[in-house]
């Protein structure tokens, strides 16, 4: 299965971005583990329909203009973490869940750690948006694009967060 890919400079570091025939199919971050995802980024497409979208909306994302997407998306995973990136997609934008919250509310409550790291796994990161997911005491922690830029999507998102500075769609 071909994976095409393309790489976007943004706010929060350079990105790659990942589509496999009409969906988007992952969002890695620099120095990305793949062992992480399991995404092997083949051919480059900077002309990609499905990436071109992708960079439009995270563009209009980072500048605040955007507060969800609407990327057709394609995930692959357990039953389990299906269930819960599905909970990461309903989290609302600016706001923050604890994996406690996350394993909730798909039925699960003792899966606490289950949750993080099917959250670790979650391979469109921002668009599934796991950097809204916080401890149970309130703190930032672990984010496959580190805890600073983590920290800079959750002020993008709160309530009058200035947008952050764009650099270039694609190197």
């Amino acid at each position: 299965m071909n994976h095409f890919y393309s790489r976007f400079r943004s706010p929060v570091g350079e990105l790659t971005l990942v589509a496999r025939d009409n969906d988007l199919v992952g969002i890695l971050w620099e120095d990305e583990d793949l062992c992480r995802t399991r995404l092997q980024p083949s051919i480059p497409a900077d002309d990609h329909p499905v990436l071109i979208q992708t960079a439009n909306e995270l563009m209009e994302y980072f500048a605040g203009e955007r507060t969800a997407f609407d990327i057709p998306i394609s995930m692959t995973g357990t039953p389990f973490q299906l269930s819960v990136w599905e909970s990461l997609r309903a989290i609302p934008y600016g706001h923050t869940k604890s994996y406690l919250a996350i394993a909730q509310s798909i039925g699960n409550p003792k899966a606490v750690r289950a949750v993080g790291g099917a959250n670790r796994r979650n391979p469109i990161s921002i668009v599934v948006p796991c950097h809204r997911v916080i401890g149970s005491s309130g703190k930032l922690t672990g984010f496959a694009g580190g805890l600073s830029a983590k920290e800079r999507l959750l002020d993008l998102e709160m309530a009058g967060a200035a947008p952050l500075r764009m650099f270039s769609p694609n190197l």
